[in-house]
C-alpha cells in the first residue's frame, strides 16, 4: 500500500468557500468540458512533514476516455506513467521499470479510478468514493472531497479541487502531515493535444 501511496501521491494529480450544503455536482459537471482526449502541463509541489523545502517537479499529463492517463514527469528526473483501468505501468525511458497489475493488486483499480475521476473532474464516479462538499459561481467551482473509506482515507487523506472548464488545481494532505499540490496549465483538448510519442503509449 505503501507503494500505491507513493505512486497516487506522484502523479495526482484549492480552497473551499465557506459553505455547508452539498456540492452543486450537476452544475459542476455541466461546466467541465469533455474531450476525447486533452493534454497539458503540470507542477507538483510536495511538502513532506518535517521538512523545511518541498519537493518539486514538472512535465507534461495527458487524459484519454476510455483508455486511461499518461503522466510524464520531465523535471527533475525524467519518468513516465501510464495508467489504464487494468494497470500501472512505469516507464524509464523505453524500459518498464514497474508493472502493477488490477488483478493481482486490487487497489490498483480503486487508486486508478480516483485518478481518472479527479484529472477529469467525473464527480458523479467520485461521489461514489468521497463525500463531496463545495460551492459554484458563473465561471469557477471549488470541492472538498472527504474519503468515505478509512482505507482511501488514510491512502490519500482530504482531497480539494479547483476548476473551470478543465480542472485546475489538485491538493492532497494526509493524516501524516504531508501534501501535495499539483497545478495543470496550458491545456490542449483534441487528438491533436498529444504528441506522436504520447499517442503511441496508448
Amino acid at each position: 500500500m505503501k507503494l500505491l501511496k507513493s505512486i497516487l501521491l506522484a502523479t495526482a494529480l484549492a480552497a473551499l468557500s465557506p459553505a455547508h450544503a452539498a456540492a452543486p455536482v450537476a452544475k459542476i459537471q455541466a461546466m467541465l468540458a469533455k474531450p476525447p482526449a486533452m493534454c497539458g502541463r503540470f507542477d507538483q509541489s510536495k511538502q513532506l512533514a518535517g521538512m523545511k523545502k518541498p519537493l518539486a517537479s514538472n512535465g507534461r499529463f495527458c487524459v484519454v476516455a476510455g483508455k486511461g492517463v499518461l503522466w510524464r514527469t520531465l523535471q527533475p528526473f525524467p519518468s513516465t506513467l501510464r495508467l489504464t483501468r487494468d494497470e500501472i505501468v512505469n516507464y524509464q525511458g523505453d524500459r518498464v521499470a514497474m508493472r502493477l497489475d488490477a488483478k493481482t493488486e486490487p487497489t490498483v483499480r480503486m487508486i486508478n479510478n480516483v485518478l481518472f475521476s479527479l484529472l477529469s473532474g467525473d464527480l458523479g464516479q467520485l461521489e461514489t468514493l468521497f463525500e463531496v462538499d463545495g460551492t459554484v459561481d458563473a465561471s469557477n467551482w471549488n470541492v472538498v472531497l472527504k474519503p468515505r473509506q478509512a482505507g482511501l482515507e488514510k491512502a490519500i487523506g482530504i482531497v480539494k479541487l479547483e476548476g473551470g472548464a478543465y480542472v485546475k488545481t489538485i491538493v492532497m494532505g494526509d493524516a501524516a502531515g504531508d501534501r501535495t499540490t499539483i497545478v495543470f496549465s496550458a491545456i490542449q483538448a483534441g487528438d491533436a493535444a498529444m504528441t506522436k510519442e504520447e499517442a503511441a503509449l496508448f
